[in-house]
């Protein structure tokens, strides 16, 4: 019998976890990462001894599966850090996710009585069909409320307008919450009831997410596995439903890499293109029209010791291009090597080739000098040096059309019998870590021990790893705006 050997595309969470699973089964195999790093989004980058985390990562799951291997994985690595993360708007903090009370005491009372009549507006005119994310919010919360903290951030996330994304993608982040019910909740909480609510600390390494994926890249080779980084698949070569092998561009060149089974985190679009022969026109078509969301990280560093107490803050103004921004401090003193100053990490959302993407490194750190004096937070003279970061196909975009056309390429790659794709670009869903993980340990047990297990399927809420049940107590929290 020939011995199993599997060929992983991508050395992120998904491809790593599988490449782990497969070596307990004593399997050959082989991991191909394009890039020089581990971890993809969840890796760790450096600067003069500087680390930062691309995308900000919380390590907090509800799939056993994937806590018992972050502990195995970590232990004494692991640091216990608070959950905190608020909205700056008007150079004021909100809490995130909003809690309605804590919002209009914020806005005042002018603010305040606009809010409840556009509520009170949207209850009358509803819109008929909630097709898009903007009729959903809206007719929940009323215009104005939706304009202040919803509109301005998403589409700078996004880079489309409100009204041309999904419905479902509000669906996934707020659950039977509307406007009323949430101030009712607030004035009289029901007494004995659950409500979901967001964890207030969360697990971290203490050098970063990339350290986890150091740390399984070692194991993975300990165990007899290859990692192997600066190799990009350039071709994936198919006989019929079958995949034979794949051919990768490495520091030596042209290589040819045979196996017996194929883990795919590659983006879809980019893997239709690169199978050989080529899939149907209408599977190429579907796969050339899903999209990504790219971002990039400027990184500053200050010579100020405390900014701000959050691991994150968002920045709904719409005067400023900055989206997001991480204070790597506090995620892990470790990321910062001089306790005197801060490193923050300002997030651009932007789609690659576009005038932020192709502005110079230079010209960016100018614009980040600039938007942070801006929006109150610090001063250029308090900048003492940074770096910028890219990061392509971070988000996969849920658009107005994206539903049929994943569908398409869906159907066809299920027709592959040896060829398995996972994780967040892998099946073009907004997936978090510990989903991706799980999409990985699931694969490996259909190919090896012939489950059946729907991959796609695999919860894709983004506060679902945030939140546990506890008593009902006070002002619901509503849950929308991650990134």
């Amino acid at each position: 019998m020939t011995k199993r050997k599997a060929v992983i595309i991508g050395a992120g969470p998904a491809g790593l976890t599988a490449a782990w699973e497969l070596t307990k089964t004593n399997s050959d195999v082989v991991v191909l990462e394009k890039y020089s790093l581990v971890g993809g989004i969840a890796r760790t980058e450096e600067y003069k001894g500087y680390r930062f985390d691309i995308g900000g990562h919380r390590f907090f799951t509800m799939v056993p599966e994937v806590e018992e291997l972050w502990h195995e994985w970590m232990q004494e690595d692991f640091v216990v850090r608070p959950r905190k993360s608020r909205i700056l708007y008007r150079g004021k903090f909100f809490d995130y996710p909003l809690r309605v009370f804590n919002a209009l005491s914020g806005l005042g009372i002018v603010e305040s009585v606009r809010i409840v009549i556009s509520y009170a507006i949207a209850q009358l005119f509803p819109y008929k069909e909630e097709e898009s994310f903007e009729q959903w919010v809206v007719n929940r919360f009323g215009k104005r409320l939706y304009e202040i903290f919803f509109k301005t951030y998403t589409e700078k996330v996004w880079g489309i307008k409100c009204t041309d994304i999904r419905a479902e993608w509000a669906a996934q982040r707020i659950k039977g919450l509307t406007l009323p019910a949430a101030i009712k909740n607030a004035l009289f909480p029901p007494r004995g009831e659950v409500i979901k609510t967001l964890i207030k600390e969360f697990y971290y390494p203490v050098l970063g997410p990339g350290m986890m994926w150091e740390k399984v890249t070692d194991l993975v080779r300990n165990a007899g596995g290859n990692v192997e980084l600066g190799s990009e698949v350039v071709r994936i070569v198919r006989n019929g439903e079958k995949i034979n092998g794949v051919e990768i561009n490495d520091a030596d060149g042209l290589a040819y890499i045979e196996g017996t089974d194929f883990f795919s985190t590659m983006p879809l679009n980019e893997l239709i293109l690169r199978i050989e022969p080529a899939p149907p026109e209408e599977v190429i078509e579907a796969a050339n029209g899903l999209r990504y969301r790219d971002f990039l990280t400027v990184v500053l560093i200050l010579d100020i010791e405390d900014v701000f107490d959050d691991n994150w803050v968002y920045i709904h103004s719409p005067d400023v291009k900055v989206g997001r921004i991480q204070n790597f401090k506090n995620w892990s003193s470790e990321m910062v090597p001089d306790d005197s100053t801060t490193s923050l990490g300002l997030e651009y959302f932007c789609n690659e080739g576009d005038g932020l993407w192709n502005m110079s490194d230079a010209d960016l750190l100018e614009l980040g000098t600039i938007e942070i004096e801006r929006i109150g937070l610090a001063s250029e003279t308090n900048v003492l040096d940074g770096v910028v970061v890219r990061q392509q196909k971070a988000y996969p975009v849920y658009d107005a059309v994206y539903g049929p056309l994943l569908a398409t390429v869906q159907d066809w790659v299920a027709g592959l019998s040896n060829f398995h794709t996972i994780g967040r670009n892998g099946l073009h869903k907004y997936n978090n870590q510990d989903h991706s993980m799980l999409t990985a340990i699931m694969a490996v047990k259909n190919a090896v021990a012939g489950q059946t297990n729907d991959v796609w399927s695999v919860n894709t809420d983004r506060s679902y790893h945030e939140e546990v049940r506890i008593p009902r107590s006070g002002d619901e929290p509503v849950d929308i705006l991650e990134a």
